[in-house]
């Protein structure tokens, strides 16, 4: 019978500290974009789904880019569910990823497992690791979710025994969703029911890709004969597969750069994916066919794909590609999922044996589909599929996980019934109780303990619960945000100034650093730097004010934003020539802040402005490393080249494509 238990694993992970408490009103640095020119060459269904409602913001998430690269053992919940061939490993804390699938008769582990936990910037809030099995919802991008938690129960499985099920809120596009994981008696395949709802009452657009890490020493096989590649040039253009520029690509080591094949799967084939080793065995995946997209996802073997691989994981444990499956054809798209729908798949993963891959393209992938069809057969997929379709709506029994309390606050202001993923309002936290306040009485209170304004919900329907509240400046401050993430930026920006006129002096820091942001937006970067300048006095002076009791007290939460914004005011400083008003706020920072790798690469821009060249150089030299540096960030790069004509040591070599 298939068992599901609590357990723990314990490995080196490092910690991962606090959010950033500034509401993200920039646009997004996604690397995953293409020019409008070059849309015009792809199918027009591609094109239309490539235009259609890209994401521009992360609000109401929060940027997660407080934790380091400090590793040491540390333990984490895991839920595993086995039957007599397969165990499931889950991490319900961290976006109930399946971080190891492991076959007994064989003894294999099917996926990459990371033998460390260390957080880098790659999901669209930055917080995101790598290995096992992670879902993939809201928008182009690892999702927000990768190092939260989720709900996780009990449910009954179509076989009679129990199926694990994982659900939360995914808060960019606002919906709800399910992932239901059983294991049937001797089945060797582990199935996957996943349901995403749209419960408005207008369409959405719908984003979902299953990305599943394995040892880059593999052949990847899909049965399509081309394949949309994307680089880091931004490009998206159509290849043969499996020989492309003179090169076998499905073999993730022939790459020396970082790159995304798409492949084609004509519309009458089984879509599946399979990662197999030299001798013919690893990993397949496949799925009923609303799941139409495959892909693979290579580092490269050139340096900067090499020190990616070490950054993300220890040195000389092995590399790691992904092969993933989505709704679209690639991930630079999104779906329309209809109002008051839903949208429902199933996936299979297990082992694979097949022989070694001579031969002619088509032959090999005619054999594997072979022997793929004879360990589990197309029918057999679709058939789990309706059998699972009634127990989507099962409610959990035993609660293993609690996940966040917005689905809670949502179904609370809406009335939604959505049978099967009950966001109980149990899991309500201090994160909801000021919105808890204002959708029961009107009005926002004030944060507990003059401590920080907390998030803010930027939807229409609490954009106009915003703009019926009474006009207090914490209201303005929250209603400016709310518009700035609606497009109207100039009304924001009037809420934000009204809300400034009546602020007490502790409170003008977030509003002032709001209006900053918006200078620079509209290209006035010396206002921007007045109000940063402003903004972080202002913040200093209500840091040092607040209460400090014994072990932190209400002392505490202002740290983080004492660090974040003393970053942006320095850069706005020095991108304007001040100086000396960038090293004032430097010098108040924190030494412990001044010390991580973001600041140190500050400090040496500030050094360089200075005109301390060796000093700059200096720091180099001493090493540093940017904890939360950016997928395709080439920021370090450019800084070196302003110190010296040298190489890039390896070590700072992060570049993921050729250079221009």
């Amino acid at each position: 019978m298939t068992t599901i238990r609590r357990d723990a694993t314990t490995l080196p992970a490092a910690h991962l500290g606090p959010d950033n408490p500034l509401p993200a009103l920039r646009p997004l640095d996604e690397a995953h974009r293409i020019e409008d020119r070059d849309k015009e060459d792809l199918p027009r269904d591609m094109a239309r789904q490539v235009g259609y409602a890209p994401l521009h913001s992360l609000l109401p998430v929060r940027v997660r880019d407080g934790y380091d690269r400090h590793r040491r053992p540390r333990s984490l919940d895991t839920l595993v569910i086995e039957n007599d061939r397969l165990r499931a490993t889950v991490l319900p804390g961290l976006g109930g990823r399946i971080s190891s699938l492991f076959h007994k008769p064989t003894g294999r582990e099917l996926l990459y497992r990371n033998p460390v936990f260390q957080p880098a910037n790659f999901a669209l809030n930055g917080a995101w690791f790598s290995g096992g099995i992670e879902w993939n919802i809201g928008a182009t991008g690892h999702t927000t979710l990768s190092c939260a938690p989720v709900h996780a129960a009990r449910v009954p499985a179509p076989d009679g025994g129990e199926m694990l099920r994982l659900w939360e809120w995914e808060r960019l596009r606002d919906l709800p969703f399910q992932v239901d994981l059983w294991l049937p008696h001797g089945s060797d395949f582990l199935y996957v029911g996943v349901r995403v709802r749209n419960p408005h009452e207008r369409p959405v657009p719908t984003y979902w890709w299953s990305n599943i890490a394995v040892p880059e020493e593999c052949r990847v096989l899909a049965p399509a004969e081309e394949a949309w590649q994307f680089g880091y040039e931004r490009r998206l253009r159509r290849v043969p597969v499996p020989e492309y520029d003179g090169v076998d690509r499905t073999y993730p080591p022939n790459s020396t750069y970082a790159a995304d094949y798409f492949y084609e799967v004509p519309d009458d084939r089984r879509r599946w994916i399979a990662a197999l080793d030299a001798d013919g065995h690893g990993l397949v995946q496949t799925s009923t066919d609303a799941l139409r997209g495959r892909k693979l996802f290579v580092w490269g073997r050139g340096p900067g794909g090499r020190r990616w691989q070490e950054w993300l994981t220890e040195p000389g444990t092995g590399g790691y590609c992904e092969i993933q499956a989505g709704l679209a054809r690639t991930q630079l798209e999104h779906v329309r999922l209809e109002a008051d729908s839903e949208v429902t798949w199933l996936e299979a993963y297990g082992p694979l044996d097949a022989p070694p891959w001579a031969g002619r393209w088509p032959d090999v992938l005619r054999e594997t589909e072979t022997r793929l069809e004879a360990a589990l057969p197309r029918a057999e997929v679709d058939a789990a599929h309706a059998a699972w379709l009634p127990y989507a709506d099962a409610e959990p029994g035993e609660k293993l996980a609690t996940g966040s309390g917005w689905g809670a606050l949502e179904v609370l202001r809406a009335g939604w019934k959505l049978p099967g993923t009950p966001f109980d309002a149990s899991t309500l936290t201090e994160d909801q109780e000021p919105w808890l306040h204002l959708l029961r009485a009107g009005s926002l209170p004030e944060p507990p303990g003059s401590r920080p304004p907390g998030g803010t919900l930027v939807a229409t329907h609490w954009r106009d619960m915003l703009e019926t509240a009474p006009a207090t400046p914490l209201t303005e401050y929250h209603l400016g945000v709310a518009q700035w993430h609606a497009g109207d930026r100039a009304q924001a920006v009037r809420s934000w100034e009204r809300g400034l006129r009546d602020a007490r002096p502790t409170r003008r820091w977030a509003t002032l650093r709001c209006l900053a942001v918006a200078d620079q937006e509209d290209r006035n970067p010396e206002r921007a730097a007045d109000r940063y300048g402003q903004a972080f006095d202002d913040l200093w002076s209500a840091a040092g004010e607040a209460p400090r009791h014994a072990g932190g007290g209400d002392a505490e939460p202002w740290a983080p934003a004492v660090a974040a914004l003393g970053r942006e005011a320095t850069e706005a400083l020095l991108a304007v020539g001040r100086t000396a008003d960038a090293r004032s706020v430097w010098r108040r920072l924190d030494p412990a802040v001044r010390a991580g790798g973001r600041l140190r690469l500050v400090e040496a821009a500030l050094l360089l402005a200075e005109g301390l060249h060796d000093e700059a150089r200096a720091v180099f030299d001493a090493g540093f490393e940017v904890a939360d540096l950016r997928e395709g960030d080439e920021v370090i790069g450019r800084m070196w080249q302003r110190l010296t004509t040298q190489p890039l040591p390896q070590r700072y070599d992060f570049r993921m494509r050729p250079a221009p």
